[in-house]
């Protein structure tokens, strides 16, 4: 595809969770809590107006779902902050210095006040409704190959609670997230290519990882804004694998392109939505289809609308492996309902060619036209058809602006309309926070080092290659690997492949490696320093700690790893000499390759693979020449 021709757009959005001890506007722990909850909340929640008398169009959608919001909270490690039954304390001064760290690195302008806003959130993931939300810093820029980004924004926010499920019209949630501090970096639409979205995710994310921010699943959360110039403006959300972003936006313009199509076609056929919603329970009296009979056995309905002039454009791909109609059934299941049935799939389902046929005379179809059905609850049903009905005309106009969630298969499906600005108020509890220019600069004389900036130099002081050098800053070891080298005596490159590489199959191997902590790795180390053992027994000593042998000496002897005297390595070698004679004198210097084999076999990395190596070739030379 010619990007440039479609006027493709994107921006980035970032959200990162900061490693502060407490959260931002209440005293408790920023930890997620496994045990059982102590109590739960129940809540309803529902849009109110701004004051020009607007509500924000996604706030309204959600208060259409009626869904009642279960909270599970804890006596000690959340408070009544979280529950919204306590005002907020003041703003976590910590969280403030770290998000004024990043935006210096951003090379952003700073306000001179922290104001905090309240934004609306209806969807339960906050108790009060809202989010507390302040901006810190606006355009800084980064660098990358495709030219300058604009940092357009950066806010400090607290994280929204955690979902733990969702029953029939609930949804709960657990406050133990709920306040931890969180940055967001917010990007102008000035990217062009999909590859320089990855580019720029990775950027943004070495800075993020040089501060104090947590790590770890769901501690970064990244959302795509997407648009082409025929389409509209697309947030997808919960962007996490950065290598498959560039395939997200070629997906998401693929689907962009397709409903332009469809537009356009519908436009030419001079299409239409029919108003009258039409419960056509009757017509299934008799109907073999499970989900239709289940519904109405319960006193639900089959309702139906007419599509005119839409036949046929309802299974066209706009997405790989999505349809037209996988767009409608999105804005459908939004309303609780398992899904819709359309004319162009049917008969299928259990529905027969007969019921299409009497569904087709009811509402008095053309050639040209569809009809969509949907079998529920009457109210549920109502309101999904309802919603389908209004993704159909819009259909006729435009591609709708939308938040969406991404998928494993790098689409993405309906998720709410997309904000509108009428939806922040000031906070009253909480007074403004006067960022000091003093404060200011003594954060930007200290800043921290950048990954990237790191790597260089570790390879430049160390003679690392670039591939552990890589390997151990994007593995956060890099500061790990120093403070064991200023412990040590031994070679950086046995120091750097254990930390870049071993620790990682231990991990892979389902070892628990937080019991390899730094004051572990040097006392094993030291035991390859101090020549106790041999830089080939750390695997087996590491491996060792995480099954809970003992210490990293106790390990050694257990395993029989402890290194043999250089006498007792001489006069092992000297037998495998007195072994292999006939082949020394038939292969002469050829036969050091298989006595070294022989040697490393028999003294089971108990001896160090230089010393076998010198005493083997001056025998060795001492048979050929004497």
């Amino acid at each position: 595809m010619n990007y440039e021709e479609l006027g493709l757009k994107m921006g980035l959005e970032i959200h990162q969770q900061l490693n502060t001890e407490k959260k931002l506007f209440c005293p408790c722990k920023c930890e997620l809590i496994a045990e059982k909850p102590d109590y739960k909340l129940l809540r309803y929640l529902r849009p109110t107006q701004s004051e020009l008398g607007k509500i924000d169009r996604a706030a309204f959608e959600e208060s259409r779902r009626k869904l009642e919001f279960i909270y599970e909270s804890y006596d000690h490690e959340t408070c009544l902050v979280e529950s919204d039954d306590e005002p907020p304390h003041p703003l976590n001064r910590e969280a403030l210095e770290i998000a004024l760290t990043i935006a210096s690195l951003l090379n952003m302008n700073v306000v001179d006040e922290f104001h905090t806003m309240r934004k609306q959130v209806i969807d339960g993931s906050n108790t009060g409704g809202f989010q507390r939300t302040g901006l810190i810093a606006t355009d800084g820029h980064i660098e990358t190959e495709h030219g300058k980004v604009v940092i357009e924004n950066l806010c400090l926010e607290e994280d929204a609670a955690r979902r733990i499920g969702e029953k029939k019209g609930k949804i709960i949630f657990r406050l133990d997230r709920l306040g931890i501090p969180l940055l967001e970096v917010t990007t102008d639409p000035s990217m062009k290519h999909p590859e320089q979205v990855r580019d720029v995710a990775y950027q943004l994310g070495q800075v993020l990882r040089s501060t104090k921010v947590k790590r770890g699943l769901g501690t970064i959360r990244q959302d795509l804004n997407i648009s082409i110039s025929e389409g509209a403006r697309v947030e997808i959300k919960g962007v996490q694998d950065l290598d498959t972003m560039p395939k997200m936006v070629e997906n998401e313009v693929k689907r962009q392109i397709g409903l332009i199509e469809i537009r356009n076609e519908l436009l030419k056929r001079n299409a239409s939505v029919d108003e009258n919603i039409h419960d056509v329970s009757k017509l299934f009296d008799e109907t073999e289809s499970k989900i239709i009979s289940k519904a109405v056995s319960k006193g639900g309905k089959v309702l139906a609308i007419k599509l005119i002039g839409f036949k046929g454009l309802i299974k066209k791909e706009i997405q790989p492996g999505r349809r037209f109609g996988t767009e409608l059934a999105g804005y459908a299941k939004k309303m609780g309902v398992s899904g819709l049935f359309h004319t162009d799939e049917l008969p299928a389902y259990g529905i027969t060619m007969e019921e299409v046929t009497s569904i087709e005379d009811h509402l008095e179809l053309s050639n040209q036209d569809a009809f969509i059905l949907v079998a529920d609850e009457e109210e549920k049903a109502t309101n999904a058809i309802k919603e389908v009905q209004r993704r159909a005309k819009t259909a006729m106009i435009e591609v709708p602006e939308e938040t969406r969630k991404v998928l494993e298969d790098a689409n993405s499906e309906y998720l709410r309309p997309l904000p509108t600005a009428s939806r922040m108020y000031v906070e009253t509890d909480i007074p403004t926070t006067v960022i000091k220019r003093n404060d200011l600069e003594e954060i930007r004389a200290n800043l921290p080092e950048l990954p990237d900036e790191k790597k260089d130099r570790i390879i430049k002081e160390y003679g690392l290659s670039q591939d552990i050098a890589n390997q151990l800053v994007r593995l956060e070891r890099a500061d790990d690997f120093e403070y064991i080298m200023s412990k040590t005596n031994l070679d950086p490159t046995t120091v750097g492949s254990a930390l870049a590489y071993t620790l990682k199959e231990l991990r892979r191997d389902g070892k628990d490696i937080s019991k390899l902590d730094n004051e572990v790795l040097v006392e094993t180390f030291s035991l390859v320093d101090s020549g106790k053992i041999a830089k080939d027994a750390v695997n087996e000593i590491l491996n060792g700690i995480c099954d809970d042998m003992g210490s990293p000496e106790e390990i050694a002897i257990k395993l029989n790893l402890v290194m043999l005297s250089e006498s007792d390595v001489e006069s092992i070698i000297d037998g495998l000499i007195e072994e292999n004679i006939d082949m020394i004198k038939e292969r002469k210097m050829g036969a050091m390759g298989p006595l070294m084999g022989k040697s490393m076999a028999k003294l089971q990395g108990k001896a160090d693979g230089k010393l076998v190596n010198k005493f083997l070739k001056d025998k060795i030379q001492n048979i050929i020449s004497g």
